[in-house]
């Protein structure tokens, strides 16, 4: 252990999902109320804390292996780990790693500073974690460094229990936030400039169903969103298809600020991996829902999760899997191979699917994504787009923004468009971002 009197500076790392993110830019903001500096360089902070992400194997042995370096130099910082590692691994992780100072778990993040306090005064190690969730958070106070779009939690856990996931048992069940403080906190970030938010959740489509007196679904906080005239684009995930609604579909044609692109997971495209994920639906269940979406959202775009290689999966039904994509052409996409996660139910079953296996999957479905997106880029060539310029690109040359459906256009201009809707027309891609000039003024 290291007691220090005084700390003046710290330095996140942040893994894993837009959850985190924003956990950090919370957990950032209490940090400054306190005095505190942020830096970027790790190795001149007197406090590191690790937002950490158990969803993939990678992520856990990143951090892993990251801690692991810290034990074996001289310990100048305290060192913090929070996040759903946190929630997974609890005590073991001083166990493993003696140089730790402190654990937070995913529901007592507004712990910070008092774990913080206990940490420099008692000089002991201290776990906080708590299995329940309390909607509790002070989401006003979170730091945000884009001035642009912002993460905005609305739920948070998930009641699902997909066997290959650890999320109801990191972030434990659902618990809506109230319609009056996302209100007010989406109105607030409007008035302080803010053109986008993203809902974020486990899973968005069941807001408000653990609070039925509240009358107020994710349709019916859409529409009361809509109506906060400062804010140009509501975005919002992730979904799980079992819960999206008529009503919602409704209310995304409806509301102009509403985007048009609806992360909208499949998974997998065999109805008997399906079950054996415990994902509720069928294959044909879930194509009737894109259907209605399609007819019911003009200009729809659909986003998806897909997990390849996932124990017992046959050639033929990754083979289903490939057809849904290309059926449905999917203009965003997030695909892995299977890893089993201690705790999950999945674990029980046998890794049976050999890597190399697993790895031609994936790199089969990521060339069809890859096909299928350049497709789409050259098929809206010499249309003209609105843009929200979000800011300039690496080169700082060109400015960098998005489309309603998430697609990404560079294009030349000047720092009075930043934060500005643009109407860019298109000419040419490269790789997957689209390049333009733009026509009019926003």
């Amino acid at each position: 252990m290291v007691v220090m009197k005084n700390l003046h500076t710290f330095y996140f790392r942040t893994y894993g999902c837009q959850m985190n993110e924003l956990d950090t830019e919370i957990m950032v903001g209490a940090l400054q109320s306190r005095g505190l500096t942020k830096i970027e360089d790790e190795d001149n902070a007197d406090l590191i804390i690790f937002n950490t992400c158990s969803i993939r194997d990678l992520a856990e042995r990143k951090v892993m292996g990251k801690l692991g370096q810290l034990g074996r130099g001289k310990k100048k910082a305290i060192i913090g780990v929070t996040g759903c590692m946190a929630m997974a691994k609890k005590e073991t992780l001083f166990r493993k790693f003696p140089h730790l100072d402190f654990v937070i778990g995913t529901n007592n993040i507004t712990d910070l500073n008092t774990v913080l306090d206990e940490v420099l005064h008692g000089g002991k190690q201290v776990l906080k974690i708590e299995d329940k969730y309390e909607e509790n958070l002070d989401y006003l106070v979170a730091k945000r460094e884009d001035k642009v779009k912002a993460m905005v939690s609305i739920i948070r856990g998930c009641d699902k229990f997909c066997t290959y996931c650890v999320v109801p048992y990191t972030r434990g069940g659902e618990v809506s936030r109230t319609p009056t403080s996302i209100l007010e906190e989406c109105q607030k970030l409007a008035d302080q400039g803010y053109k986008e938010v993203t809902l974020l959740g486990q899973n968005v489509n069941s807001y408000g169903k653990d609070h039925p007196e509240w009358g107020c679904l994710f349709h019916d906080l859409i529409y009361k969103l809509g109506a906060i005239s400062l804010l140009k684009r509501i975005r919002f995930m992730t979904s799980h298809p079992i819960d999206i609604t008529i009503e919602l579909m409704q209310a995304i044609r409806d509301v102009p600020s509403a985007c048009n692109l609806v992360h909208f997971p499949i998974q997998s495209g065999s109805n008997r991996i399906l079950k054996k994920m415990h994902r509720i639906y069928t294959k044909e269940e879930y194509l009737h829902k894109v259907d209605l979406l399609n007819k019911i959202i003009p200009n729809v775009s659909l986003g998806t999760d897909i997990i390849v290689g996932f124990p017992t999966e046959t050639e033929a039904e990754f083979q289903e899997t490939y057809d849904i994509f290309k059926q449905i052409r999917y203009s965003i996409a997030f695909i892995y191979a299977y890893s089993p996660r201690k705790g999950t139910p999945a674990m029980r079953w046998k890794d049976d699917i050999p890597e190399e296996v697993k790895e031609e999957r994936l790199q089969k479905l990521l060339a069809l994504y890859s096909q299928i997106g350049d497709e789409q880029r050259a098929a809206i060539l010499g249309s003209t787009v609105e843009v929200l310029v979000e800011r300039f690109n690496r080169d700082q040359k060109l400015l960098k923004g998005r489309t309603t459906c998430w697609k990404k256009v560079i294009f030349p201009g000047d720092e009075s468009m930043i934060g500005t809707l643009q109407q860019v027309k298109l000419h040419s891609f490269n790789h997957q971002t689209l390049l333009g000039d733009v026509v009019t003024r926003g």
